[in-house]
């Protein structure tokens, strides 16, 4: 299986450097990664468990770091054992490039399945793979994110009516507050004709309905 691409990521190419050989940053953007933990220098070994179509397995193995040129890039391999699911191995070419805003990462990957696994066919392990690699990336990407400037919101002020007994105050007209306009407001009373508590129930019914598929294909 070949796999290639490229995500860019708004921090500073060392900050990417960083992250990528920091085991807790991989642990936490790693789909199903159980544990994470360094052996040496440049080594690491990982629990995973993952699913792929009708087989699920927890993987554990090392994987190794070459060809290091920090902060630019390195060559990854390594090798996971999933008991009877079968075994996975390969490795990956990843570069980090300065770009405006940010770093650009490209990955180059080639690995190779066996046992149960490889009999599921290469659509679906290549499809399984490429979904892995997304949701990767996007962790990766939304830690290393910096985090939106929060703008805090305009209050609306409590207008008091004027005291009775000032004379100043009597025919000052009071500014009513408005109220603030919730999510349920822009939801007409009967969208489509039906009635909220109807379309809640086919919600309802439809989620069961998954439900039940979900156990019958197992």
């Amino acid at each position: 299986m070949d796999m290639s691409g490229e995500r860019r990521i708004q921090a500073p190419r060392q900050k990417v450097w960083d992250a990528l050989n920091d085991p807790e940053a991989l642990k936490a953007s790693i789909p199903g990664c159980e544990s994470m933990k360094r052996l040496g220098e440049n080594e690491l070994q990982a629990t995973v468990a993952m699913k792929i179509g009708p087989i699920s397995a927890r993987f554990s193995g090392k994987v190794s770091m070459s060809e290091i040129d920090p902060p630019n890039g390195y060559m990854i391999s390594g090798e996971g054992q999933g008991g009877v699911a079968g075994f996975a191995k390969g490795g990956a070419a990843v570069r980090l490039n300065d770009a405006e805003g940010g770093t650009v990462l490209t990955y180059v990957v080639k690995a190779q399945v066996g046992g149960k696994i490889a009999q599921l066919g290469a659509r679906l392990i290549d499809a399984s793979a490429k979904q892995m690699a997304e949701a990767f990336f996007d962790r990766f990407t939304a830690r290393l994110a910096p985090v939106a400037e929060v703008v805090p919101a305009v209050r609306a002020s409590v207008v008091m009516a004027p005291a009775e007994d000032d004379p100043h105050m009597r025919n000052t007209p009071v500014t009513p507050v408005p109220r603030s306009v919730g999510i349920f407001d822009l939801i007409p009373p009967r969208p489509y004709g039906i009635p909220i508590i109807g379309w809640g129930g086919m919600g309802v019914g439809v989620v069961v309905f998954l439900i039940l598929a979900g156990s019958f294909f197992k």
